[in-house]
């Protein structure tokens, strides 16, 4: 398998390799993914709450006239990239 990351994440892998935790990357990924997998609700939750704050500027910036010409896709998309 190949996987594409950006340089920042290829150097928090080889950071956590660097410091000897782990013998090299691909355990570094399978402990992210376990991670993952054993805190699925908790990454859920924060997600959740992240977009809840999210909605709540957005509301409050409505109220004061503020609009945004982004599409939704462009903040949906913009979203995605900060998770």
């Amino acid at each position: 398998m190949h996987i594409s990351l950006t340089p920042q994440l290829e150097s928090r892998i080889k950071e956590k390799v660097n410091s000897g935790l782990y013998n090299n990357s691909s355990e570094v990924v399978r402990e992210a993914l376990r991670f993952m997998e054993e805190n699925q609700d908790l990454i859920q939750q924060m997600k959740l709450n992240h977009l809840r704050q999210a909605v709540a500027a957005g509301a409050a910036q409505a109220e004061r006239g503020e609009f945004s010409q982004r599409s939704v896709q462009d903040i949906i998309a913009q979203s995605n990239h900060t998770s």
